[in-house]
């Protein structure tokens, strides 16, 4: 997204005489926080903290559509193609939620089942082999929904105009800057691709390391994702698993903070889809009057 209007500064005031000279303090917090969210993607944040900047993020537009001016500005001076480019991008945000949402539902109910079954059998046992390889299984078919849910919502966000009417410009720069955060989310949860029986070893001890290198060539700490993925790997392999590099213990250990990590990332992904439905409901009514 070279051209998108997340990689150009905002200047919503200035492309709108609908929209007092002097910015309100609401257009300037607005233009920070998606500051801060770009800052944030380039230094590899924590999910979490995108994830609270977007709800903030949010909040703040659910404010700016109060504003009399802000309802009077996308009343009368957003055309057609420009109404159904924001309702489609907020539509199309929805969506990723959801799929967001299933896919943390679903992955916390593997983790719990998991360690249900570590409790019980202390990692011994045909039992356990069968859940985590079901287990991994559920992961790729979770990465493959992902894959497929942002390949169908890509297209509108690949290309934000940014010459049109102020407040329209900055919700579509919005919805760009909360569809990098999912996309972010997404890369999160699907972690690294799983290896073949003979580099096991090789990638838990990498993982284990709790570094690894991005596609943008950042060293970056590995996720809880990541480390379950691994460890589960190893412990599928008997002859690993005998020689007690990685236990059962350790697997408990990693699944508990995953399973911590997931709920945190629920509780931010139910707020703001609540966010995304107020937002869509605000826009629909103000453009309805």
């Amino acid at each position: 997204m070279a051209s998108s209007a997340l990689n150009q500064k905002s200047n919503f005031h200035a492309r709108s005489n609908s929209l007092p000279s002097r910015p309100h303090p609401l257009v300037t917090q607005i233009e920070e926080h998606l500051c801060r969210l770009k800052s944030n993607e380039s230094a590899s944040s924590s999910m979490t903290r995108n994830l609270s900047g977007l709800r903030d993020l949010y909040e703040l537009i659910d404010s700016l559509l109060q504003l009399p001016v802000t309802q009077k500005s996308l009343a009368q001076q957003c055309n057609d193609k420009q109404v159904n480019e924001l309702l489609n991008g907020s539509l199309k945000l929805l969506d990723v939620c959801g799929v967001a949402k299933d896919a943390l539902f679903q992955a916390k109910e593997d983790t719990k089942n998991l360690q249900s079954i570590l409790r019980r059998r202390r990692g011994d046992g045909v039992g356990f082999t069968n859940e985590a390889k079901e287990y991994l299984a559920s992961r790729q078919k979770a990465k493959k929904l992902i894959n497929k849910s942002l390949k169908a919502c890509k297209s509108a966000f690949a290309q934000l105009e940014n010459d049109g009417e102020a407040t329209f410009s900055m919700l579509r720069e919005v919805e760009g800057a909360a569809f990098r955060v999912f996309q972010c989310l997404f890369s999160y949860i699907s972690g690294t691709k799983m290896e073949s029986k003979s580099t096991k070893w090789s990638l838990v001890s990498k993982l284990m390391s709790s570094k690894r290198v991005t596609c943008e060539g950042e060293a970056t700490e590995t996720n809880e994702f990541e480390r379950v993925d691994a460890v589960l790997c190893t412990l599928i392999d008997n002859k690993t698993r005998k020689s007690g590099k990685i236990s059962s213990d350790g697997a408990q250990i990693e699944l508990q903070k995953l399973e911590s990590s997931i709920q945190d990332f629920e509780d931010g992904v139910e707020c703001l889809q609540r966010l995304l439905i107020k937002t869509r409901v605000s826009v629909l009514n103000i453009l309805s009057r």
